[in-house]
């Protein structure tokens, strides 16, 4: 199976140029009067609206969209492309008050279900991309997320994987195995050999790294599939962060832009890469979105899917914009 490179780290270069948006003052990116993207609209939203006017009445937010109306966080959503698809889904928020940040790692697996999509890879996330775009996308990952908005978007190439990570001078990572893998008729070809252990990985060799799934023989590798290459390609993030948030940034942003697509221009970019230095590793969580690996029975078909769990997903998100949960249990 034909497997493109992974660009967590790509995407996470991308993000910390995007946080320092947040000290702005003068922007704001939530509209308080908009329909969060990619919810159904409540039949009934009219209604209630129509009643509220004609009552006089201010409308009352439950506290966790109060919460969002009020607070300038910057969402990011972080799209590593894989032809047609998005091969890495990060949602990326930055807190300006506190400087805390928060990744989340969003598997390209997870089952979405689309109104007219039948076809069982028609129902993974990652296929949004391929029939509605980077908006479309948006809206689907804000549907997951219960509503909560996304402010800007970053895309990535492949074409810049490797001088970005060369721009880092290299990314420390702890190899768990022997990684012997080659696919001749990849795009480009792919070929991965490397051995078991902690290292400094340059730019091809990172992109082996990512890229990696099993052995040539499928004996070894990540036991719990993409799970398993999300944890590794986290610890790839990790170990970059504390090499990008160093003097090397502003080397590392000159690199980035030449090789991302976003809806943020350059001189911004620029400044806001002066605003995220000093931002400490710290201050950096990882997760990945609450949910379990299932198997849904589509077309006769058996396929993997990863359901994620909204009870949990709405936890979270409350958590991120420090909402008591105990209000909606």
């Amino acid at each position: 199976m034909k497997q493109f490179f992974k660009v967590f780290i790509i995407a996470f270069f991308c993000f910390v140029l995007a946080i320092g948006a947040g000290v702005l003052t003068f922007m704001k990116f939530y509209d308080a009067n908009a329909q969060p993207q990619g919810n159904i609209k409540d039949a009934n939203d009219d209604k209630k609206d129509n009643n509220d006017l004609s009552d006089d009445k201010p409308k009352v937010l439950d506290p966790f969209k109060k919460a969002i109306q009020e607070s300038e966080r910057i969402n990011v959503l972080l799209l590593g492309l894989e032809g047609p698809r998005t091969d890495t889904i990060i949602f990326a928020s930055f807190d300006p008050a506190t400087k805390k940040v928060d990744l989340i790692s969003i598997p390209r697996d997870t089952y979405f279900y689309r109104v007219g999509y039948k076809n069982a890879d028609e129902r993974k996330i990652n296929a949004v991309y391929g029939d509605s775009g980077v908006k479309g996308t948006i809206k689907a990952v804000e549907a997951v997320l219960g509503g909560v908005p996304i402010h800007h978007y970053v895309k990535v190439t492949y074409s810049g994987v490797e001088k970005i990570v060369d721009s880092l001078g290299g990314v420390e990572v702890n190899v768990p195995f022997d990684m012997d893998y080659d696919d001749p008729t990849a795009k480009p070809p792919l070929h991965i050999h490397l051995k078991k252990g902690r290292q400094i990985l340059d730019g091809k060799k990172a992109i082996q790294f990512l890229r990696f799934r099993k052995n040539n023989d499928r004996t070894v590798g990540y036991p719990d599939g993409d799970l398993g290459r999300i944890r590794a390609q986290q610890q790839f993030i990790k170990s970059a962060i504390k090499k990008s948030l160093s003097f090397r940034l502003p080397v590392v942003a000159q690199t980035c832009f030449k090789y991302i697509k976003t809806d943020m221009s350059l001189t911004d970019i620029l400044l806001y890469v002066g605003k995220a230095i000093g931002i400490k590793t710290e201050d950096i969580s990882m997760t990945t979105l609450p949910g379990r690996a299932i198997y849904k029975n589509i077309g006769g078909k058996k396929v993997s899917y990863f359901a994620y769990d909204p009870k949990q997903v709405k936890e979270l998100m409350m958590k991120l914009y420090n909402v008591n949960t105990e209000i909606e249990n």
